[in-house]
């Protein structure tokens, strides 16, 4: 019956609706003068056209206070409201007619009760179609047929909650079964005619709705204790999505399409500090700027939040042309100020064309990411990493210096630090070489900001376990035991701009990027988080693998960001300066063009040798290894 019904068209489930309303309001009119005389009454000719004809008051009035507009699984408070309205609307009308028709044998009584029935039976019985349909529903997610809806519950029985529950019945993909709250007041009681049920019952719900996700409308007020929701909801087998930031939320902006899966930035438990305005001004704000890998993540990264600081002008200097038209076609769209951005393709090691770029534009500020950073790739081509990473920072550095720059930033890396492979040193060669120059008072202030893995980059692991999970697994990690830092691309990039601005002259500044994590347990969480279930020796049947592939050339088990321990706070407290050894300018120049002739002759012996010997704490892990050093395999014997 009920299956019927719901499969109706909409004219001509409106036209049971009125049908219902016309038997119910005669109907409650014999109750209310059974009631009032205390026998069962049936009226004589002159009550019975009145009595009769009531529908011909109460429908147009229905009508009008849109009570057929309103969906009856979904009805709620305001609709009820609505309802009452009406019915008390009606039951004045119909009074007054009855009076005004001179009709005996109405007495005064009877309009009240009229009214008061009305109210409980109209009202009444919407709240049991609302209760029958949902309960049909309920049953079909228990039934062998299925349903083609995404069985979810929703965490927070709050004003955000209601707003996402109200959006989702309207959903053709999602059908909400009851709410998840922290709140014991809550506890049993029916919002948007769901039941709010505590933490601990959510297994018991899973099992007996299949519940394919649980959906966070409790936005949390730091990102700590949004960790400890995850923490909590890692332990269920069903994916997790979860609504956007508090602004959009307190904007009433809650749509089905905001919900997105958990990111690793939720899992990080770790507040972002309020920039300083003037910081992140200084360098920037009409100024002319240039940021190389204008393409890379971190540098296309630099490129927006420089745009938005209104620059003079702003010039995208990258050797990749694909990644130059990308990331100019990206930054024209958010260009609102029409700042000046000119394309450049060029290479780091292209003395020449750098000078020229920065005579041209007269450029003030340099943001220098340009860098080979993959670590294998760098191990296995080490003359193009040493090429790149220490020559493109030092013919950047000259060219800088040459035509008046007023700053230059190097993105450095954790790996620069006691590095065990190529592309570390490279990174720590790059850092002295900045140091040593500013100490040679050119008039340019040289500064260096160092960080660990930032979500979002290239390299990120975060992208390949989201692919593998996708994929059916199995997850890779390098080794069970491995570390690393994390912070989030525009953090870190924000970070690095009010470090540069901070900076008086070869500074090292060193970000806090939190607690490390344990790789491992990172892919974990997100299998769990994902719906799915780790497949290993406890729970063979499990759904994904992960698999230890073993340490990647080069690769440590955990990074650092200090060299040694004279490290002070600065204004910003994830800012830290970094008080390290540095050598000389006249020390280190030989040793640079010892390296520049090793690099063109492709000695790589002594490559290795004179790494070593700029950077002591350089402790390669591997042999010397380039794919042009080793015999190809195919001509071995």
């Amino acid at each position: 019956m009920i299956n019927r019904l719901t499969s109706l068209s909409n004219n001509s489930k409106k036209l049971v609706q009125i049908l219902t309303d016309s038997t119910a309001v005669i109907v409650i009119l014999l109750l209310s003068f059974s009631i009032r005389l205390g026998v069962w009454y049936f009226p004589g000719s002159d009550l019975l056209w009145l009595i009769f004809g009531s529908p011909i008051f109460a429908i147009p009035i229905f009508w009008r206070f849109s009570l057929y507009r309103s969906v009856i699984r979904f009805i709620g408070f305001k609709s009820l409201w609505q309802v009452v309205q009406a019915v008390s609307l009606y039951a004045l009308v119909w009074g007054i007619f009855g009076f005004m028709a001179s009709l005996d044998g109405i007495p005064r009584s009877v309009i009240l009760i009229n009214w008061i029935l009305s109210i409980l039976i109209i009202c009444g019985l919407r709240v049991i179609a609302h209760w029958l349909l949902n309960r049909e529903n309920l049953l079909k997610i228990n039934s062998s047929d299925g349903t083609n809806r995404k069985v979810t519950l929703v965490y927070g029985a709050g004003e955000v909650g209601m707003q996402l529950v109200l959006a989702l019945k309207h959903s053709s993909e999602y059908l909400p079964i009851g709410f998840i709250d922290d709140s014991i007041e809550l506890y049993g009681r029916q919002i948007q005619g769901l039941e709010v049920y505590s933490l601990i019952q959510i297994t018991d719900l899973i099992d007996k709705y299949k519940v394919d996700e649980i959906l966070i409308a409790q936005p949390p007020t730091s990102r700590a204790k949004r960790r400890v929701l995850l923490d909590k909801l890692e332990l269920f087998p069903v994916l997790v999505r979860i609504l956007p930031g508090l602004t959009e939320l307190a904007e009433g902006k809650v749509n089905i399409s905001d919900l997105r899966e958990v990111d690793i930035k939720d899992l990080l438990g770790r507040d972002s500090v309020k920039p300083q305005e003037e910081l992140l001004s200084k360098n920037i704000n009409d100024k002319v700027v240039l940021v190389t890998g204008a393409g890379g993540s971190i540098g296309a990264e630099l490129c927006r939040q420089v745009i938005i600081l209104e620059p003079t002008c702003l010039i995208l200097y990258e050797m990749n042309e694909l990644a130059l038209y990308n990331i100019e076609k990206e930054l024209s769209k958010i260009n609102t100020n029409l700042i000046d951005i000119y394309p450049v393709l060029g290479s780091v090691n292209n003395k020449n064309r750098l000078i020229k770029v920065f005579k041209r534009f007269r450029v003030n500020t340099v943001y220098h990411a340009a860098a080979y950073k993959h670590v294998p790739m760098v191990e296995f081509n080490n003359t193009e990493g040493v090429e790149n990473n220490i020559f493109g920072t030092l013919y950047c550095a000259q060219a800088a210096i040459q035509e008046g720059v007023e700053t230059f930033l190097l993105i450095s890396t954790d790996k620069a630090v006691r590095p065990t492979n190529t592309m570390g040193a490279t990174k720590r060669i790059a850092e002295l070489i900045l140091q040593a120059l500013s100490s040679k008072n050119f008039g340019i202030k040289f500064t260096i900001v160092r960080f660990g893995n930032v979500l979002g980059s290239s390299g990120s692991v975060i992208p390949l376990f989201k692919k593998q999970i996708k994929d059916g697994g199995p997850l890779t990690v390098t080794d069970k035991n491995i570390y690393r830092y994390f912070m989030t691309i525009q953090e870190a990039v924000e970070l690095v701009i009010q470090s540069g601005a901070m900076g008086t002259g070869g500074d090292v500044f060193v970000l806090d990027m939190g607690e490390p994590v344990l790789i491992s347990d990172l892919a974990k969480k997100m299998i769990r988080l994902s719906g799915l279930n780790v497949k290993d020796e406890f729970n063979p049947e499990g759904d994904i693998e992960i698999k230890f592939t073993g340490l990647r050339p080069g690769e440590k088990l955990y990074e650092e960001l200090l060299i040694g321990s004279n490290v002070s706070d600065t204004d910003n407290p994830l800012i830290m300066r970094a008080k390290e050894e540095m050598m000389l300018w006249e020390d280190l120049e030989p040793i640079l063009l010892d390296l520049k002739d090793s690099v063109q002759k492709c000695d790589y012996e002594l490559i290795r040798r004179l790494l070593v010997k700029t950077v002591p704490d350089f402790k390669p892990q591997i042999g010397i290894t380039d794919v042009l050093y080793e015999t190809p395999k195919s001509f071995r014997k």
